[in-house]
């Protein structure tokens, strides 16, 4: 059966129970909440990961390989438990993206704490990755990336009459 939520971001959102993922502990700042989808364009690397209970609530996700293509993390095996697989094959990792609204050439990746999902149960837990030297707040975009990006902001802003 169909149902909708309505998002601040993405206005009214349809979706299906199959596509619900149930953290059964919420996440970190989030603990009320359980129930979440995943939304945004189609071939857009970012995601949002969009709850159902809260409309205005929507943190951006990303694969990890779109940030560190040899990133392996390390999950505790209480995590596995907890999503109910062992099984690389079930799993799936998303990690969350700080977005600056801003300077979004400034994002960053939380590479510490990915989220773990059972792709079969739909059951997902944000981790505390055992990899020490991945780091909480892991730059995106190199430095040169991130000048153009920024010296294209401001051009797009100087010809529209708006400062950056």
């Amino acid at each position: 059966m169909t149902q909708t939520v309505t998002s601040s971001r993405f206005g009214e959102i349809s979706y299906t129970e199959e596509d619900v993922l149930f953290f059964p502990r919420g996440l970190p700042a989030f603990e009320k909440n359980h129930n979440w989808i995943l939304a945004g364009e189609e071939d857009s690397a970012i995601k949002w990961l969009q709850n159902i209970e809260e409309g205005d609530l929507a943190l951006p996700v990303t694969t990890p390989d779109a940030v560190m293509p040899d990133y392996n993390a390390r999950i505790p095996e209480d995590d596995l438990n907890l999503v109910g697989s062992i099984d690389p094959q079930d799993l799936a990792l998303l990690i969350v993206a700080s977005i600056p609204d801003s300077a979004p050439w400034n994002m960053t990746a939380n590479l510490r704490a990915p989220i773990l999902i059972n792709m079969k149960s739909h059951k997902a837990v944000q981790v505390i990755a055992l990899n020490e030297e991945y780091p909480i707040h892991h730059v995106v975009f190199p430095e040169n990336v991130r000048e153009s990006m920024k010296n294209e902001a401001v051009k797009t802003a100087a010809l529209e009459g708006e400062a950056v």
